[in-house]
């Protein structure tokens, strides 16, 4: 089974999501407070963690923050309804996709399952997509991204939005295209969790983020990616 990690101090919902994601496939473990949910997430990483941001000890933020530095293990981050701050520092930290509480059980497995096949490369799926912007390499096969030949550590998140772009390099893109592209239709996500990943990505591909040369804003248009003059 596929083994999951809940960091959640609610245990009711914990033993609910345990049952509940058991019947289709998943193993669910967890913790109870952010410091050992962390430990656990480092020792034995999971193939996702489901990550509250309401924990006793450590907060999710942190937890999400330190996992960061030595860890691309995808995670789904927990957020109560209208916390739009917290939701993008969570963004910005590095987490892959967030769910509001309550939920609906079978919102939640859809975005595990989301995260997942983005996570692992389906067989045969594009598996020989090598894409070449520039000094920047995209590879569906390996979902590895390298410029100048040095590897970019991304999340699958960040690989999906910048593969996306890639097959359409030189295009301007909205969110709500980069999202269906990513994601499928009739995504819902917030609002500006594009504009949180584009600037994530450009922590780690741009010479100067503050003045991007490759990942261009259009004004009131969207995104694109361009073969830029860093190379």
């Amino acid at each position: 089974m596929t083994r999951l990690l809940m960091i959640d101090d609610d245990e009711k919902l914990v033993a609910l999501m345990e049952e509940y994601l058991a019947g289709h496939g998943f193993q669910v473990e967890s913790a109870g407070d952010g410091e050992t949910g962390l430990a656990a997430a480092l020792a034995q990483p999971p193939e996702l963690v489901i990550l509250d941001l309401m924990l006793p000890g450590l907060d999710g933020l942190e937890v999400c923050r330190r996992l960061r530095q030595s860890s691309s293990v995808p995670v789904l981050m927990l957020t109560a309804r209208g916390e739009d701050t917290e939701r993008i520092v969570g963004l910005e930290l590095g987490a892959d996709d967030y769910l509001a509480k309550p939920f609906n059980t079978r919102e939640l497995l859809a975005r595990i399952r989301a995260i997942l096949r983005r996570a692992r490369p389906e067989p045969g799926e594009a598996a020989t997509e090598r894409i070449q912007v520039g000094s920047l390499t995209v590879d569906s096969g390996t979902r590895s991204v390298s410029l100048h030949g040095n590897p970019v550590e991304l999340t699958s998140t960040e690989f999906d939005l910048l593969r996306a772009l890639a097959r359409n390099r030189g295009m301007v893109l909205s969110r709500e295209q980069l999202l269906e592209q990513m994601h499928g239709p009739n995504w819902a996500a917030y609002d500006r969790s594009i504009d949180v990943h584009i600037s994530r990505l450009r922590q780690k591909i741009e010479r100067d983020p503050r003045h991007p040369e490759l990942l261009k804003t259009v004004r009131g248009a969207g995104y694109q990616l361009v073969r830029g003059d860093a190379e």
